[in-house]
């Protein structure tokens, strides 16, 4: 049987943090937990997540309709229901706008891959929906294309969401995120973004399919794929707006080696030959 208020006291510790971070300013950000078919706690409107008290968390349906609580329920509680009508598995629901990710969303600039090792283990390619008037069931929408695919993501001109099996979880992959961002911005400044590469980045997805952390990538859906130029999400980026300005992409892998097929006197060369001018052409590509 679930403790509800251990529960309540947990959303009220990951508020703390979240507003000790400064992931919410004021009154910003929400959080729930799924603890039913049909229930899901949730914070309340207008309160500073960092003074939350397990008393302030209200109960809804999976309507968004309030069923107990003292205090009105988050005006975009309705994005969170989606993302539990979308995902069984999910039991948390953390939207809050860590200032790194927010700029990321406000350029609308899309996540450099296979840069940091821990972020393709935890978190993959993070999408960027198209904007919406936050609050009603069309900027809930907006997730829909994406909540599938990944655990964390970012809001156009808004923010984050990540989500994940326990409140503590689901607020792990903002921090990631956050973090990562910070650390692309400043490496921006010193005047590089050095790649990890095709096959280090292939090693890091096969760990993160040994502990159980799933990835389109490794999918057969996806087998096919630049793994290191945001492939999973790519084709989301022209109705959102997103476009790579800032950072250089990393060189496509399936180019690279398309140009060395067409480039190389092939006539008189065994496969192995073959193999070996393509993998020196992407590596040279890689280098350039």
């Amino acid at each position: 049987m679930q403790n509800l208020h251990q529960i309540k006291k947990d959303m009220c510790d990951i508020g703390k943090r979240i507003y000790n971070r400064q992931f919410a300013a004021a009154n910003d950000g929400n959080i729930t937990v799924r603890v039913g078919e049909n229930e899901v706690l949730c914070t309340p409107t207008m309160h500073c997540k960092g003074y939350l008290v397990p008393d302030d968390i209200s109960l809804v349906d999976m309507t968004g309709k309030q069923l107990s609580g003292r205090k009105k329920r988050s005006s975009e509680a309705l994005l969170h229901l989606e993302i539990y009508r979308q995902r069984e598995d999910i039991r948390s629901v953390v939207h809050c706008h860590p200032p790194h990710a927010t700029a990321f969303a406000i350029a609308r600039e899309p996540i450099p891959q296979c840069v940091l090792p821990e972020v393709e283990v935890f978190l993959g390619d993070v999408p960027i929906t198209k904007y919406e008037t936050p609050g009603g069931q069309a900027f809930a929408d907006t997730i829909i294309p994406f909540v599938k695919k990944t655990n964390v993501i970012i809001l156009a001109n808004h923010g984050t969401v990540s989500y994940g099996e326990t409140v503590e979880q689901a607020y792990w992959w903002s921090e990631i995120l956050d973090s990562y961002c910070r650390m692309l911005l400043l490496a921006k400044q010193l005047g590089n973004i050095s790649y990890l590469g095709q096959d280090k980045s292939k090693e890091l997805l096969e760990l993160k399919d040994k502990w159980g952390f799933k990835d389109p990538r490794n999918t057969a859906e996806y087998e096919n794929c630049d793994i290191c130029a945001n492939d999973i999400f790519r084709d989301s980026w022209a109705d959102a707006g997103v476009q790579q300005r800032a950072f250089t992409p990393p060189p496509a892998i399936k180019a690279a080696a398309q140009a060395a097929v067409q480039k190389a006197p092939t006539s008189g060369l065994d496969q192995e030959q073959l193999v070996k001018l393509i993998t020196d052409e992407v590596i040279r590509q890689m280098q350039a």
